[in-house]
């Protein structure tokens, strides 16, 4: 599979331990780790962060933004697949 032909969109899963806030297609998300604010846009390289507090910002292109406050948490990116733990 080319990754060039999945660089479109990302699939994304944003999750506490108790609720999910997000699942499913983005065309970026927006959140903060100890370097500053940062975008996870599609191809982008793999990624793992630890997050500090802010606001995390999902857009799907389709709706309205959705947004979230993370106390703490960890991203992850690999193939385009964004998993999002907060929360916890």
């Amino acid at each position: 599979m080319s990754r060039a032909a999945d660089e479109g969109e990302l699939n994304v899963i944003a999750r506490a331990p108790f609720h999910v806030y997000y699942e499913g297609k983005a065309q970026s998300l927006t959140a903060t780790n100890s370097v500053g604010t940062f975008d996870i846009l599609p191809g982008h390289a793999d990624f793992f962060s630890i997050l500090d507090p802010g606001e995390v910002i999902i857009d799907s292109g389709a709706e309205d933004p959705v947004s979230f406050i993370a106390n703490n948490g960890i991203v992850t990116v690999r193939n385009n697949e964004v998993m999002l733990f907060v929360n916890m």
